[in-house]
């Protein structure tokens, strides 16, 4: 039997803002989320990442996403995997770049917004804004409170039409 390859996801919705805020002067800077091309892996460094984000991008059944500033599209500010199961969206990896990790974080709202980013494309296909993923057993509730995620079973949560809407309305304007 094949061992599942999902792992549980371990992020931390630190705030929701409208893009990402910086954390010592609150000035709010714009973003923009794009596909993870071949040639954006080299600005990609295995030392400064938690997850291979090159065996993600050589999946054909994932499809991952840079979130970049407007302003300076070069820095990768957070990187999404996500599955399209045909009926919902299946987020597999989500990571902020080192420099927005922990208590000396640079900017907040990375995860928010990667996470509306993802109920966007579910609502773009047609799902009605439904993404899954599988959630660490301590952060459960965290979720349930910060993005209005439901638990399924097990680590399975998932977001709804009601929640996804309202992430979707809190980071994207149009």
């Amino acid at each position: 039997m094949k061992k599942s390859s999902i792992k549980p996801l371990d992020f931390l919705i630190d705030k929701l803002t409208n893009s990402i805020e910086n954390t010592s002067t609150g000035e709010v800077f714009d973003t923009e989320i794009v596909r993870l091309g071949l040639k954006d892996l080299k600005q990609i460094h295995k030392t400064e990442w938690q997850f291979e984000w090159a065996k993600e991008i050589k999946d054909k059944t994932k499809e991952v996403y840079k979130l970049t500033t407007v302003n300076n599209t070069t820095i990768i500010q957070g990187l999404i995997s996500i599955e399209d199961k045909q009926d919902h969206i299946f987020m597999h990896l989500i990571e902020s770049a080192n420099f927005n990790k922990n208590k000396n974080k640079v900017y907040l709202g990375v995860p928010g917004n990667l996470v509306a980013y993802a109920c966007k494309i579910s609502v773009d296909k047609g799902y009605q804004g439904f993404v899954a993923f599988d959630a660490k057993t301590a952060l459960i509730k965290h979720y349930k409170e910060s993005l209005h995620a439901t638990h399924f079973r097990g680590l399975r949560m998932f977001i709804e039409t009601n929640a996804a809407m309202r992430l979707i309305k809190q980071y994207f304007k149009s």
